[in-house]
């Protein structure tokens, strides 16, 4: 999932418009985002600062058409692009054997992740830490997601400036997918996908596993964090 334009390319991927699209929308967005901008947060008093940082990577659960909820408690992080530090399926055993891939990130049988082209991912970083963040889907809207700290029960509030909703800074062409056991002592392995469900096309889910349960979350891309926040 080469995240930093758009996700791993196939042989005929530029002549697929909506990911020509995106990586230019992208393009254009990473050369007009200043170092530090200033941005109105919805309902705030004062104008918060904002610093440009090198691309990072959102994974959301949440309502397509929702501004704001409280679970991004279930959210994460990627600091930086799992795509290149991916492993195929069809390298799979060798992976297992290994216990570690050759970008030097742990491999748990129990709770992998894959994307759009039968990638074998790293996990995110749980959870995603309060702040704000500039984000985008690499189309046509970026917005502040403000991210409060969890609280007493473990719920974290989200919310997206100006009504913005999630499917607006959702990036559609990658898809990334948690598998873990249905069950504790159902094999859930990544030797069981159905390879041919690759590539999956924008607005299609990821392929279900025999023994896994599956949750299909969204992709943000993060440009720019409040000035104050440790990136």
């Amino acid at each position: 999932m080469l995240l930093t334009l758009v996700c791993r390319q196939s042989k005929n991927s530029m002549r697929d418009p909506v990911r020509k699209n995106s990586r230019l929308s992208l393009t254009l967005l990473a050369m007009v985002v200043m170092i530090s901008v200033s941005v109105r947060s919805a309902g705030a008093e004062s104008q918060a600062r904002f610093k440009r940082i090198p691309l990072q990577y959102i994974v959301a659960l949440g309502d397509p058409g929702a501004n704001s909820g409280n679970d991004a408690a279930s959210w994460g992080l990627w600091h930086q692009d799992p795509g290149p530090r991916g492993c195929r399926l069809e390298n799979y055993g060798q992976l297992k054997a290994a216990g570690v891939a050759p970008a030097q990130w742990p491999f748990d049988g129990k709770d992998w992740w894959l994307e759009e082209h039968g990638l074998i991912m790293e996990k995110p970083v749980f959870p995603l830490p309060p702040g704000k963040y500039v984000v985008t889907g690499g189309r046509e809207v970026t917005s502040v997601l403000t991210v409060d700290p969890a609280d007493k029960s473990g719920s974290q509030h989200w919310q997206l400036d100006q009504g913005v909703k999630l499917y607006d800074v959702t990036h559609l062409p990658c898809h990334a997918a948690r598998y873990t056991p249905a069950a504790n002592d159902t094999p859930c392995s990544p030797d069981t996908v159905e390879k041919a469900a690759f590539p999956v096309a924008p607005g299609i889910s990821m392929p279900s596993v025999k023994g896994c349960s599956k949750k299909d979350y969204a992709v943000l891309f993060v440009t720019g964090v409040a000035e104050d926040q440790a990136s």
